[in-house]
């Protein structure tokens, strides 16, 4: 306690002694035990009321036993009750939970996982996951008990179906993983499909390529019948001998698009062996048809790693097929058939190419940079203009989130690099204009244009205002091991420049194909008819599946700029859609297909080998249904699992001590009471 604080409380006691003696005893010759009895009643409250006035901070010593923590992690996905172990499961993890060593020497939490990870606060499990994603499940638990010894018990057949793979995933040193192997560990005989690898789209009457990867687990010589068909129709078949060294075949064959529309087929393999599971015998895909291709015409005058990443990124949609020319081996005669015009870096050897493609009405994407000709862009059009020095700068983007052309998501503007332009101040014709992306310079954020489209009528101009887009792309990829997110992005911004239709007051997006495991997600835009979005609208959505003559309908919830649905566990089967807004009655009519695949039924036995890998490589050791015992005798003999004693001071202001107030309540209460017996008052 500081001394000022001591000095305080002695002045405090010298000052209630000194009044108690001046009222009660100077000059007084009779002094009771009446008197004394008051004089302490007084001298407490006064030394009571001057304490909580000075209000001295208390330190105080608490102790807490910390326990290391105990994790119980399920897999509730479908696998483990094909593989009908779900009460063997249930039962190891409700004995552990009662085991009064474990609960004494741990704190016990319990998980649940499929494709994410719950805390699971009931006795019952729900085995019916259709996703397995194991490593998602250990990454968030490596997180949430990082700072405590803990022994993570993962009950698993080890067969993650979703996310990345776990078996080289690595946790905290302070988390030991037991992993509990789950199912028959024997390799069984089994054929199946592994993989399939098929164009999303292909052209009326064009081949496409199929690929299928076939696998054996066995020991026995077998011969495979394969086939491909649509419906009943048997496209291709071939026989394929398998044994035990030659337990895989790489099938590769084409079809020909005959019809437009999405297109089901589906690969089966069978033999004569009596399999114990063939549900990964069959595998459906399916493949849209189309009967045009978008070209867009890419023109420079200059090399530039922008001119690939936008033909990669474009293509990435294979209804697109862009044209990369020098802007000195243009035929303008040439223009007819391209949707979009990819204008980068122009100079005046643009001109002629411009003049035609404003005759003709094709929609541009001009990209401007450091050798942009400012002079002459200025001078071409009026949807924007710019006093360009020599000078460059770096421009970061910053999204907008209140554009409703069309709906893009913020994957991460924020954090990518700066594209490059030079020095100047940009003009904006606001009326035509639509913003994107907007700028920040040197930290600050600005409300100039980065990324725009100018529509005049039904004609559209995209501009980017800086070069280096191809550092965007390189950047998601090393974020997200993946282009998925930017080329997305790209081909929503190629699309919309591309197309000259006439704007819908209610738009939507789905795909037209849905696995079975899969969240289906409908999304839709509906405009007042200022074509400003309306936050207010009545959106409701009738889904058909016209086979089983079943419907339901569901609300559209809004999100920020867009309204949503997500509908889990259709069978799989063609659907029709029919979206309404309430108070126009406008409609929008849609359809989409299920295919049928149970990721969760293509697996036959656990995997030990993963799992085996992982324990080792984290602390631990595997473990079997059927070795409890062993586990909890392991556990509690493990030198790392001890409670720790903490010590922690606290700091407690005085007048938060309960008893001085109660002390104080009687000293008052004993005077009052006593001069009132007395007839003093």
């Amino acid at each position: 306690m500081p001394i000022a604080t001591i000095l305080y409380i002695s002045l405090a006691a010298i000052f209630s002694l000194g009044f108690v003696f001046f009222s009660y005893f100077f000059r007084s010759k009779k002094n009771g035990k009446q008197t004394y009895f008051l004089a302490i009643a007084r001298f407490l409250t006064l030394f009571i009321l001057l304490l909580l006035l000075i209000n001295p901070q208390i330190k105080q010593l608490e102790f807490e036993i910390e326990k290391p923590d105990l994790i119980l992690v399920v897999d509730q996905s479908a696998s483990i009750a094909n593989l009908e172990k779900a009460d063997s499961v249930g039962s190891f993890v409700e004995s552990l939970k009662k085991n009064d060593a474990l609960a004494e020497r741990f704190n016990i939490t319990e998980y649940g996982f499929g494709e994410e990870l719950n805390q699971n606060t009931g006795d019952n499990y729900q085995f019916n996951e259709k996703k397995t994603n194991i490593h998602n499940a250990l990454n968030q638990l490596n997180k949430l008990h990082k700072s405590t010894p803990s022994a993570l018990i993962i009950l698993s057949d080890g067969n993650s179906t979703y996310g990345q793979d776990y078996e080289f995933f690595k946790t905290n040193e302070s988390i030991k993983i037991l992993p509990i192997i789950v199912g028959d560990t024997t390799a069984t005989l089994d054929l199946y499909i592994a993989g399939l690898n098929v164009n999303k789209y292909a052209f009326l009457n064009n081949k496409f390529p199929v690929e299928v990867i076939l696998n054996y687990s066995g020991n026995k010589t077998l011969k495979g019948d394969f086939q491909l068909k649509a419906g009943k129709n048997v496209l291709f078949s071939k026989t394929v001998d398998f044994d035990k060294d030659r337990s895989s075949e790489i099938i590769t064959t084409t079809l020909t698009a005959k019809q437009i529309g999405t297109i089901i087929y589906e690969a089966s393999i069978s033999s004569s062996e009596n399999e114990k599971n063939r549900f990964n015998n069959k595998r459906s895909f399916a493949v849209e048809v189309i009967d045009e291709k978008s070209k867009i015409l890419l023109v420079s005058d200059i090399s530039h790693p922008d001119l690939g990443a936008l033909k990669k990124s474009i293509e990435k949609n294979e209804q697109r097929e862009v044209i990369l020319k020098d802007v000195d081996n243009i035929n303008i005669l040439e223009l007819t058939g391209f949707q979009l015009i990819i204008l980068y870096q122009p100079n005046n050897k643009f001109n002629s190419l411009i003049t035609e493609a404003d005759k003709q009405k094709i929609n541009k994407f001009i990209v401007t940079g450091t050798q942009t000709d400012w002079v002459f862009l200025n001078s071409l059009q009026r949807n924007f203009s710019k006093s360009a020095s020599n000078q460059t700068q770096d421009l970061f983007p910053i999204y907008n989130g209140n554009y409703l052309q069309f709906q893009f998501e913020d994957f991460g503007f924020g954090k990518l690099p700066p594209l490059e332009d030079v020095f100047g101040t940009l003009d904006i014709d606001s009326e035509n204009s639509n913003i994107l992306l907007y700028q920040k310079i040197e930290g600050v954020n600005t409300k100039q244009a980065l990324l725009g489209v100018f529509q005049d009528n039904t004609i559209k101009t995209g501009v980017l205002f800086g070069e280096n887009i191809w550092k965007w792309r390189s950047a998601i990829y090393r974020t997200h091991q993946s282009f998925e997110k930017f080329d997305e992005f790209m081909g929503k911004y190629i699309q919309y420049l591309s197309s000259n239709k006439k704007r819908d007051r209610l738009t939507y997006e789905s795909e037209p194909i849905y696995l079975e495991n899969d969240q289906i997600v409908i999304t839709a835009q509906y405009f007042d008819e200022n074509y400003v979005f309306n936050a207010d609208a009545d959106l409701t959505i009738q889904i058909y599946n016209p086979s089983e003559e079943k419907s339901f309908e569901a609300q559209m919830l809004p999100n920020s700029n867009f309204y949503g649905v997500e509908i889990k566990d259709l069978a799989p089967g063609e659907y029709q859609f029919n979206i309404r807004e309430g108070s126009s009655g406008i409609q929008k009519k849609g359809s989409f297909t299920v295919l049928e695949f149970n990721v969760e039924q293509q697996h036959t036995s656990a995997n030990f080998t993963k799992l085996d890998f992982l324990a080792k490589n984290n602390q631990g050791q595997l473990y079997f249904l059927d070795q409890q015992k062993d586990l909890i005798t392991n556990l509690i003999q493990d030198k790392r699992f001890v409670s720790v004693q903490k010590s922690r001071e606290k700091t407690v202001p005085l007048i938060d001590w309960k008893y001085l107030l109660i002390l104080l309540m009687l000293s008052l209460s004993a005077e009052w009471f006593t001069r009132k017996y007395f007839g003093l008052i």
